[in-house]
C-alpha cells in the first residue's frame, strides 16, 4: 500500500542502478579507506553496504544524475566512517582524541593517514561558512573525483571547482 510520504518508485529506481554503479561505489569506499588506519575493522565491501542501506532507506527526487548519487554515496561513506571513529574512541580511549592539524599533503591527495574526526570537524566548519567549498573537497579528496566530475554534479563550471578547490585547501 502506498502512503502519500512513500517514495518507493525512487527506492525501485535506485534498485535498478545498484548493479551499474557497484563498481563506482567500491572505488569510493577504497578511495576513502585509503586514509584509514592499518587494520580497520570496517572493510571496503562493508562501507559499501552499510552505504548502500542508508542511501536506499532515505528520500530521494523521482530522478537523479550520476553525479548527484555519487556526491551523496561520498558524503554518506565519510559520514559512516566518522561515525564508527567516534564509537570506536569512545569504547577504546573513552572519547578523548588527540588533536593535530591537517597535513597539506592530505588535502592535496587525500592519501595520507588522518584522524577522520578531526577531518570531519574541519569539513563541518568550512561548511558552515562555505558550503560548496566543502562539496568540492569531499569530492576531489573522498571522491577522487576530478574537476570535470565535481562541475557536473555540483552543476558549476570547471573553473568555479578549481576556485573553489583553491580556497578550500587554502582554508583548511
Amino acid at each position: 500500500m502506498k502512503t502519500p510520504g512513500d517514495n518507493s518508485a525512487a527506492k525501485d529506481e535506485l534498485a535498478q542502478i545498484l548493479p551499474l554503479v557497484y563498481a563506482e561505489l567500491r572505488r569510493l569506499a577504497h578511495r576513502h579507506m585509503e586514509g584509514e588506519r592499518p587494520g580497520h575493522t570496517l572493510q571496503a565491501t562493508a562501507l559499501v553496504h552499510e552505504a548502500w542501506i542508508k542511501l536506499s532507506s532515505g528520500q530521494f527526487p523521482q530522478a537523479f544524475q550520476r553525479g548527484e548519487f555519487l556526491a551523496a554515496a561520498s558524503i554518506t561513506m565519510r559520514r559512516i566512517l566518522v561515525d564508527h571513529a567516534r564509537r570506536k574512541d569512545r569504547l577504546k580511549r573513552g572519547g578523548g582524541t588527540a588533536t593535530s592539524r591537517l597535513s597539506p599533503t592530505l588535502i592535496e591527495a587525500g592519501r595520507e593517514q588522518v584522524d577522520v574526526t578531526l577531518l570531519d570537524e574541519a569539513l563541518e566548519r568550512l561548511e558552515s561558512a562555505h558550503p560548496r567549498s566543502a562539496r568540492v573537497t569531499e569530492l576531489r579528496v573522498f571522491g577522487g573525483a576530478s574537476m570535470n566530475e565535481i562541475a557536473q554534479a555540483l552543476e558549476i563550471t570547471t573553473r568555479t571547482a578549481e576556485r573553489d578547490w583553491r580556497f578550500a585547501r587554502a582554508w583548511l
